[in-house]
């Protein structure tokens, strides 16, 4: 954030929640074994065996607060509202964009960032190739919020105000603080059994409470606790995407959710999607023609897809890895404690800007060829 635009640093530190407790500032999560059979301390909030350290710790905002920050550092009159897109296409010299309500808009580029059901995706790749379409991830999530307040009269203090990650046999539960700590986030994965999603089935369903209190049966009482005062009961099917061939076809390009949507479970697709804007920027600002453009998209893609498509299978893995069924680990907790104290380093200690450095290097390179 702050190589993109200070500005957009000092909105998410506005916004942004950590850890309550001092010592656990730098850290993101701390682990516990959230099932009575795993839980030998007999410990209702489950025995902790592992805490995961991080530069930054666990750091969340609330979507809506963050992106006012970034509506305040847009010009006026950029962006427009209540449109659909129906279709992208390359017409000479421009490309146009058609949109349901049969408006049409034509640009010298196009950058898709229209998530995991991406329009623009379908144009890059072509609508029947196997990657266009979203992939279902086999897991699935129940998510709520519950007073802070409340959380700690009935969880205590420690687990309530910090990141907490609860591992099971085929699911896993976090928690963790947001809205300046006012609020208890919560979101509990379970696998489903045939790991299939029946095409055409919406991604969120309705359940009921004895449903998921019977996903979790056999929980240690914390978790237990929590499912029952968990509001909503909503079904959210978790998809993400095959690997791409490419993120870009003449001057149409995908970023973020549209280029590499991930499942949840490394805390790093939005921060993807940020890397990806960074990269984009600087390629980009050395943009002077069409051709140019061209040039920038096909930097971005060679720079950004082998990273971010990286995530989007280690992040399945991360998955398996909390639900005590990555192959090769399982439920031996020393493996475990030893895959969750090496696996991140490769997404926070990464280098970006030596990425921008390159990125500014194969455009002043592509230049000096004409």
């Amino acid at each position: 954030m702050s190589l993109l635009d200070p500005a957009i640093l000092r909105g998410f530190e506005a916004c942004r929640t950590n850890n309550a407790w001092p010592e656990r500032e730098e850290t993101w999560f701390s682990f516990r074994k959230g099932q009575e059979q795993h839980n030998r301390s007999d410990d209702p909030v489950g025995e902790k065996f592992f805490d995961m350290h991080c530069e930054t710790g666990q750091s969340s905002v609330h979507r809506a607060g963050f992106l006012d920050e970034l509506v305040r550092l847009a010009p006026e009159r950029v962006a427009h509202f209540g449109k659909r897109l129906e279709d992208v296409q390359e017409d000479g010299d421009s490309v146009v964009l058609r949109f349901e309500d049969g408006t049409e808009a034509r640009h010298t580029a196009v950058i898709g960032c229209d998530g995991v059901k991406s329009r623009v995706r379908a144009m890059v790749l072509g609508a029947q190739h196997p990657a266009t379409q979203p992939s279902f991830s086999g897991k699935y999530a129940y998510r709520g919020l519950i007073p802070m307040h409340r959380a700690v009269e009935m969880l205590g203090e420690e687990v309530s105000v910090n990141a907490t990650m609860y591992m099971g046999d085929g699911g896993h539960m976090l928690t963790f603080p947001i809205e300046h700590g006012k609020t208890m986030n919560v979101v509990a994965f379970q696998t489903k059994q045939d790991r299939q999603w029946e095409e055409g089935k919406e991604w969120v369903q309705t359940s009921d409470r004895e449903t998921m209190l019977r996903d979790f049966e056999g929980w240690v009482p914390c978790v237990k606790r929590i499912l029952q005062m968990m509001e909503r009961t909503d079904l959210w099917a978790l998809f993400d995407h095959p690997p791409a061939p490419t993120y870009q076809k003449g001057r149409v390009c995908i970023l973020g959710d549209s280029a590499h949507a991930s499942s949840p479970h490394q805390g790093a697709g939005a921060g993807m999607a940020i890397e990806d804007a960074l990269i984009m920027s600087r390629a980009m600002a050395r943009a002077y023609t069409p051709a140019d453009v061209e040039r920038a998209f096909d930097v971005f893609d060679r720079l950004r897809r082998p990273r971010s498509q990286r995530q989007v299978a280690t992040a399945r893995e991360a998955g398996e890895l909390y639900d005590l069924m990555l192959p090769g680990v399982m439920d031996d907790w020393e493996k475990v404690k030893q895959n969750l104290g090496t696996s991140r380093k490769w997404i926070w200690e990464h280098d970006l800007g030596a990425d921008v450095g390159e990125a500014e290097r194969l455009m002043d390179e592509g230049r000096a060829r004409l």
